[in-house]
């Protein structure tokens, strides 16, 4: 029974709370029994709070007894990714250049809205190095590994949310997004995730990263993703840029379906060389389910340039800012692909981050008008399935430069446009690997990606359990 506790959804343990059928301190012990037994092998968190966790599932248990849950998710277990501030425990990017003794007395506005929800915050899950690639090692904690496979990556950055989701060791997920550190993870272990609209979940500090950098929700099911960006997307006053808050529920969307949708199918968004032969397949055969539920799809590209360049300056200025004001002796403890991204940042001109600027202006532009004619744009999330663990990338294609960018083409555009971005599993490899859909949605309509997302997931059962 206590397995099975760790893998019943959001939705249906605040069902059951509220009609006194289970308990938050039986969940959360399961939970906490669960990530005793895989941590050592997978290495998703790396901070595990167990006396605080069973405090806080205690107290959501007198409130649900009271039938006075203070939020939403009162008494769901959720982690929190380690780049995101969360009061009395180091925020250590994974990085041997933070000081573990702080001080460390706020809450990010993420953790923030979760407690006030009586969300069971179970610890800091593993990113890589300020979060700088697609994939979860580091210097400081080591090697993030995919359940579905020891050997395999489970993505990145928030890699260790998608491994603790994916293996049961938590229902929600706190992540981050700076290039499709939501999405990507979310695909290589085969859960869902939302970057949503720029803003629409409030940050602080704000990324070094600048305008690319989003906060989001991860979970298992999509019903759970929406279910957690009605607590993320509370308004908080530190951050300046965040989008005024419309009090929107996102779940009643969920049941919509997708009858009548326009959607755009791009396998390759016009100009990409290379995708994974099964990646392509699955994808192909999602659109298939999602037409015969009703959807007009067609396959048509958005209609933009490769913009593997324009993204390219835009994150590595934010690397080169991220770490400018580092002293000599932290520098040189930074992983030497952290330093090479910063370096390429500091190379560029004021002339060459304008140029981009403009660039992205027009991207932007050309999606707005790509909006008026279709709903969401669909995608692959990635390129590739998950690789093995211990590199930046795969073994780049002839032509093709050995980088990260080459396997996460999809996820990346959608960081300069601003515009929501879903995404979900649609099926597996013959090896057993998660395959991901993306959905894209116009600005500030996650309740479309959202929608078609679970729709999709309800329609097929590519929601299952990794073989640990």
């Amino acid at each position: 029974m206590s397995l099975e506790l760790c893998f019943l959804p959001a939705t249906e343990l605040v069902a059951r709370y509220r009609a006194r059928e289970l308990s938050p301190v039986e969940v959360a012990r399961a939970v906490l029994e669960r990530i005793r037994a895989l941590n050592p092998k997978l290495n998703a968190y790396c901070l595990v709070d167990e006396e605080g966790a069973l405090a806080a599932a205690r107290a959501a248990e007198a409130r649900w007894t009271k039938g006075a849950p203070a939020g939403p998710l009162d008494g769901v277990p959720v982690s929190i990714k380690d780049l995101v501030l969360a009061k009395g425990w180091p925020t250590l990017r994974g990085s041997r250049t933070v000081d573990p003794a702080g001080p460390w007395n706020d809450d990010a506005p993420a953790t923030a809205r979760l407690r006030e929800s009586g969300a069971v915050l179970l610890g800091k899950t593993c990113t890589p190095e300020y979060g700088w690639k697609g994939v979860t090692d580091s210097p400081l904690t080591g090697i993030t590994r995919n359940p579905w496979s020891l050997e395999r990556t489970p993505g990145g950055s928030s890699g260790g949310a998608s491994a603790q989701l994916a293996a049961g060791m938590g229902q929600l997920a706190v992540g981050t997004d700076g290039g499709g550190s939501i999405r990507i993870p979310s695909a290589f272990a085969g859960v869902s995730g939302i970057k949503a609209h720029f803003g629409r979940v409030p940050a602080w500090p704000l990324s070094p990263m600048g305008t690319v950098a989003h906060v989001g929700p991860m979970a298992r099911t999509v019903a759970d993703v929406a279910l957690m960006l009605n607590v993320l997307a509370r308004p908080d006053l530190r951050d300046w840029h965040a989008l005024p808050y419309d009090h929107t529920d996102w779940t009643p969307a969920l049941g919509a379906g997708v009858e009548g949708l326009r959607i755009a199918y791009s396998p390759r968004l016009g100009y990409i060389r290379y995708v994974h032969p099964e990646v392509e397949a699955r994808v192909a055969e999602a659109m298939k389910t999602l037409a015969g539920l009703g959807a007009r799809v067609e396959r048509v590209d958005p209609g933009f340039p490769d913009p593997r360049d324009t993204f390219w300056v835009h994150w590595t200025s934010g690397a080169f800012n991220a770490l400018r004001k580092l002293p000599p002796e932290k520098f040189a403890l930074l992983e030497a692909g952290l330093r090479q991204a910063f370096e390429a940042g500091s190379r560029h001109t004021l002339a060459d981050y304008f140029d981009a600027v403009a660039a992205r202006t027009a991207m932007g532009e050309r999606m707005h008008r790509f909006h008026r004619d279709w709903d969401l744009l669909a995608t692959p999330t990635l390129a590739v399935p998950a690789f093995e663990v211990g590199r930046v990338a795969p073994e780049a294609p002839a032509g093709l430069e050995n980088d990260w960018t080459w396997w996460t083409p999809f996820t990346f555009p959608f960081n300069l446009t601003q515009q929501p971005a879903a995404s979900v599993p649609c099926g597996f490899t013959t090896d057993g690997l998660p395959v991901a859909l993306q959905l894209v949605a116009p600005p500030h309509r996650e309740d479309l990606a959202l929608r078609a997302a679970h729709a999709f997931q309800q329609a097929t059962d590519h929601l299952r359990r990794p073989p640990l």
